[in-house]
């Protein structure tokens, strides 16, 4: 009996202990899980770093767009600029020969020296209308009339202008401009500032004109517009007018029929009682009563 005793307990013992055993295990598994559930793996993390990375270049990149400074020119190489423009030299050409335009100067002359600017000022409408209508073509291209031709260096500029004056474009006799003569001169104290002032000028004047020609424009239409109503209502009035004066007419007429169409019938009165016949009356009845 004491044998099988110890032998109970001692099963016991070991069926405790592996219960124990098993539950300190899933313990530390369920432990395991929720670490592993806490903890981001290596990519995720990666990936996490990655994303604050770029937004953080984004955000960088938007302050440098917005907080981008403008570009200042130095006092030195402003000063340098204006003191190469005022080595510029400007040529006056008095008439620009037809089929030329800025390239083909530019390219004539750009053989005497270097040619930093050119304007060549085209030909009025009117004065293109008067030449197709002459001609007999609205074909010819574009012609101007006369040209600004803007030199690096002032000497250059002056020594073109004395050289090239009324001598021929072209020798060539199969050339277009065989027969033109240059007509140029150079503008002495005359920077390029100025003849943009003055086309500037020209054009704010014509925008005036324009507008001012609008508003007359506009004043004729309006007071043209107010004459055909007025116009109106008064061919308006005169057809009331004359409706009244047909219905009055009408109306006469058939008053005047009617009058005619109709009988006329007489009654024979009696005559009246005379007063003197109603005193006696009174006094007979008088009389009586008393």
């Amino acid at each position: 009996m004491g044998a099988s005793d110890e032998s109970d307990e001692s099963n016991v013992e070991r069926y405790e202990s592996a219960n124990e055993n098993e539950a300190n295990e899933a313990e530390h598994a369920i432990d395991e899980q929720d670490q592993e559930q806490d903890v981001p793996s290596d990519n995720e993390s990666e990936g996490a770093n990655g994303n604050d990375s770029e937004e953080k270049n984004d955000s960088e990149s938007e302050n440098k767009k917005l907080t981008k400074k403008p570009y200042q020119l130095s006092l030195e190489k402003t000063e340098d600029f204006n003191a190469k423009l005022r080595k510029r030299g400007v040529i006056f050409l008095a008439r620009v020969p037809p089929r030329m335009g800025p390239t083909k100067i530019k390219q004539i002359l750009s053989d005497f020296g270097i040619v930093t600017r050119i304007y060549l000022e085209p030909e009025d409408k009117a004065a293109k209308k008067r030449r197709q209508r002459a001609t007999g073509s609205k074909s010819g291209g574009k012609r101007y009339k006369e040209g600004w031709i803007e030199y690096e260096e002032k000497k250059v500029a002056k020594r073109v202008a004395s050289s090239l004056n009324n001598t021929a474009i072209s020798n060539q006799k199969g050339s277009v401009h065989y027969g033109d003569l240059w007509s140029m001169k150079y503008l002495s104290k005359f920077q390029w500032a100025h003849l943009t002032e003055k086309v500037a000028y020209e054009r704010r004047m014509r925008e005036q004109k324009l507008r001012i020609e609008m508003v007359h424009a506009r004043r004729e239409n309006q007071a043209y517009s107010n004459l055909v109503e007025a116009g109106k209502v008064m061919d308006r009035i005169e057809n009331r007018r004359k409706k009244r004066k047909v219905n009055s007419s009408s109306a006469t007429a058939s008053e005047s029929n009617g009058d005619a169409a109709r009988k006329t019938r007489k009654f024979k009165q009696t005559k009246p009682v005379s007063d003197n016949s109603d005193k006696r009356a009174k006094k007979s009845v008088l009389g009586s009563l008393v």
